[in-house]
């Protein structure tokens, strides 16, 4: 079952921190989704690949396009694209991720502009509404090989905070207070 916290967000700023882990208030996996907007699914990685269970989650979330990223890429030259993914943004369409192996963190902000850390493992998928900001980490372990999904093509636009003005953003606010 993920598990899912509150962060200091005095310490959590600190991009020395990345790998930070130490708990605050726990969260339930009802309370990520309607405090935060995140949709969680627990799959068996075993089965992915025939029990359609992964197949039907694309479907319902209209995703055609799909690609892998590992360590190497979360690290290459010299951590800077680590440095890209713990950087505050948005999406234009949801981010949805599944850990195939290892662990890393995605932090995203509730309704409330509080960090929340979302920590995933094998078989977590995670589904990241348009609009949420977020930021993603490797654990201490610096090892993860995440399959993520997509709705059009694989052009994963990024825009750092503070984007509040973007339609996606607007709509994932309105949605939390209601």
């Amino acid at each position: 079952m993920v598990r899912a916290w509150h962060m200091d967000n005095d310490s959590s700023s600190d991009k020395s921190l990345p790998h930070q882990k130490i708990p605050g208030e726990y969260i339930n996996v009802n309370d990520l989704n309607t405090s935060v907007g995140v949709k969680y699914y627990k799959l068996n990685i075993a089965t992915i690949d025939t029990d359609g269970v992964l197949d039907q989650i694309k479907k319902q979330n209209g995703c055609h396009y799909e690609d892998e990223i590992t360590t190497e890429k979360c690290l290459q030259n010299n951590g800077e694209m680590s440095k890209i993914f713990y950087t505050e943004h948005l999406h234009k369409d949801d981010e949805i991720r599944l850990c195939v192996d290892g662990c890393a963190y995605f932090d995203v902000r509730d309704k409330n502009d509080e960090w929340v850390r979302i920590e995933i493992v094998p078989g977590d998928l995670l589904i990241l509404p348009s609009g949420i900001y977020h930021r993603f980490t490797l654990d201490t372990q610096n090892h993860i090989r995440l399959r993520r999904f997509f709705i059009s093509e694989a052009n994963w636009t990024s825009f750092n905070r503070p984007s509040d003005s973007m339609d996606c953003r607007k709509k994932y606010v309105q949605k939390l207070q209601n």
